[in-house]
C-alpha cells in the first residue's frame, strides 16, 4: 500500500488549506483512513478518521469545528479540509491507513496504522 500527501503550504492564521492522500496498491480491503500530524518537538497526533465504508467520521477536539474530512472511494483519496486555521496547527501532516476496524476509542492512535504517506508541512502564520 502507498500513500501520497498533498496539498500543504504556508497560509496565514483564518485561511483554509485542502489536504489530498491518494492512495494505491492493495487498497480493496482498506478500512480505516485518516490524518496525523507532527509539530516539532511533540509526538504524532491524530487529526481526524473516516471509515472508508461507510463514510463514519472522528475527530480530534482540536480539529472538531474547524476540519472535514471526506474520501472518494472510486479515486481511493482521502481529503481534510482546514478551515480557520491556527499557529498551533502548523505541522507536518501525514496520512494514513489500515485494513481492518478499530475500537472507537483507538481510532486516532498512530500506532494503529501500519501504512503511511509521507507528509505533506502546513506552515500557519499569525
Amino acid at each position: 500500500v502507498q500513500l501520497q500527501a498533498s496539498g500543504g503550504g504556508l497560509v496565514q492564521a483564518g485561511d483554509s488549506l485542502r489536504l489530498s492522500c491518494a492512495v494505491s496498491g492493495r487498497t480493496v480491503f482498506n478500512h480505516v483512513m485518516g490524518w496525523f500530524r507532527q509539530a516539532p518537538g511533540k509526538e504524532r497526533e491524530g487529526v481526524s478518521v473516516i471509515n472508508r465504508r461507510d463514510g463514519s467520521t472522528r475527530y480530534a477536539d482540536s480539529a472538531k469545528g474547524r476540519f472535514t474530512i471526506t474520501r472518494d472511494n472510486a479515486k481511493n483519496t482521502v481529503y481534510l479540509q482546514m478551515n480557520s486555521l491556527k499557529p498551533e496547527d502548523t505541522a507536518v501532516y501525514y496520512c494514513a491507513t489500515r485494513r481492518n476496524r478499530l475500537v472507537l476509542s483507538a481510532l486516532l492512535d498512530a500506532a494503529q496504522y501500519p501504512y503511511w504517506g509521507q507528509g505533506t508541512l502546513v506552515t500557519v502564520s499569525s
